[in-house]
């Protein structure tokens, strides 16, 4: 069956080679994947899915469907790119190897006695469309889901942080900074001291526990007290109860800081927060074995976990059911992902290949699972237990 797996997906290698650079050239953020999405599905429909769109009330979040057997096989597809620098997480490449794996699925499926999914989730980078995709139904009846991400290596067992991506607004009062500055209240001054605030807590952060953030407003005019300035903080911890800890020393430091400045201050929640990924172990194993003997060399296990890959919303799916999400490496010239210099490589001829073999690989991990008993088994009775 391995043979016709890697025949489907070689027939359509160039759809999908060309599905990777349209979406690469046409980058789009967060719930604005409108182009990405048709393009997408407009190939899955040309391959005999049945899509429905906008499923879990999100605009440019899909369905794509295949066959009718008891064990439902998802794949996620990300198709999002980031501020500025485009597709630099390679999601152009999730998305032409999720339909390259739906695809090679698609043939073996009534064999397998298994239905396809290809799961369109929007907005990764920020805003948490797999997590709304959860809430909202979208993964019940799901026996496994899988997907694969680009990177510099190969790594089978890919980990990642939970998250919490906040904002903090600093209110105070305006004055004439050199006339009257002692009846303003000095927003800025607040987010300096929460800074300083958050660089002390560094020393004593639990191992895994990581703070980075930005001053996304910082007032209008030098001649003017701000009024108000605006911080967009990501926390990011080794797992959700970590994460917990971590919020509430940052919500303190947010605290002092107006506190000492005569401010007052709001928090927000900008994306729900992203889970740490809990890849299944014999998912896990059984695609090492495939890319393995596809002539890949992933990083080994006990390596897998020492550098978490920063957060993602995959981290939720594989919280409540199997799941994996290894990355495929490419060629980047020393780059790294959320670099323009990865953003160039993830359409080059090793991105093309990353594609494929991700495609081929991801195909070949399901169909050991469904043709394993006790795996077969493993997955059903998961979802029974949902």
């Amino acid at each position: 069956m391995n043979a016709d797996i890697e025949a489907a997906v070689k027939s359509i290698e160039t759809d999908l080679t060309a599905l990777s650079h349209s979406i690469h050239g046409e980058p789009e953020l967060a719930f604005e994947e409108f182009r990405s999405a048709a393009k997408i599905t407009e190939l899955l429909k040309s391959n005999g899915f049945d899509v429905e769109s906008g499923v879990a009330d999100l605009p440019t979040a899909f369905e794509a469907t295949f066959g009718s057997g008891d064990l439902v096989i998802g794949i996620c597809a990300e198709y999002d790119a980031l501020p500025e620098i485009g597709h630099a997480c390679g999601h152009n490449i999730i998305a032409a190897s999720a339909v390259g794996t739906g695809v090679a699925l698609a043939t073996v499926a009534d064999r397998l006695g298994i239905t396809v999914r290809v799961i369109g989730t929007p907005a990764e980078e920020s805003g948490g469309g797999k997590i709304a995709m959860l809430e909202r139904g979208v993964f019940d009846g799901v026996a496994a889901a899988l997907m694969v991400h680009p990177g510099p290596i190969d790594i089978a067992g890919a980990t990642s942080l939970a998250l919490a991506d906040i904002t903090v607004a600093f209110t105070g009062r305006e004055a004439h900074a050199s006339a009257s500055p002692e009846l303003g209240r000095n927003a800025a001054d607040a987010a300096t001291l929460t800074q300083v605030g958050i660089g002390l807590l560094r020393q004593h952060l639990s191992p895994g526990q990581q703070v980075h953030g930005i001053v996304s407003d910082g007032g209008t005019a030098p001649n003017i007290v701000p009024a108000r300035t605006e911080m967009h903080y990501y926390l990011r911890a080794e797992t959700s109860a970590a994460l917990s800890e971590l919020t509430a020393r940052a919500q303190a430091c947010f605290a002092a800081g107006a506190l000492a400045t005569g401010c007052t201050h709001e928090t927000r929640t900008v994306s729900p927060a992203y889970a740490e990924l809990t890849p299944d172990p014999w998912l896990v194993a059984s695609y090492r074995e495939q890319i393995v003997d596809m002539g890949r060399t992933p990083l080994p296990l006990e390596g897998e976990g020492a550098r978490p890959l920063g957060s993602t919303d995959m981290g939720n799916v594989t919280n409540v059911l199997p799941g994996i999400h290894p990355v495929i490496g490419i060629d980047s010239g020393g780059a790294v992902t959320h670099q323009p210099g990865f953003a160039a490589a993830c359409i080059t001829e090793s991105a093309d290949r990353a594609v494929v073999d991700g495609a081929i690989a991801l195909a070949r991990t399901a169909v050991r699972a469904v043709t394993d008993g006790a795996q077969r088994m493993r997955l059903l009775e998961g979802v029974d237990r949902r």
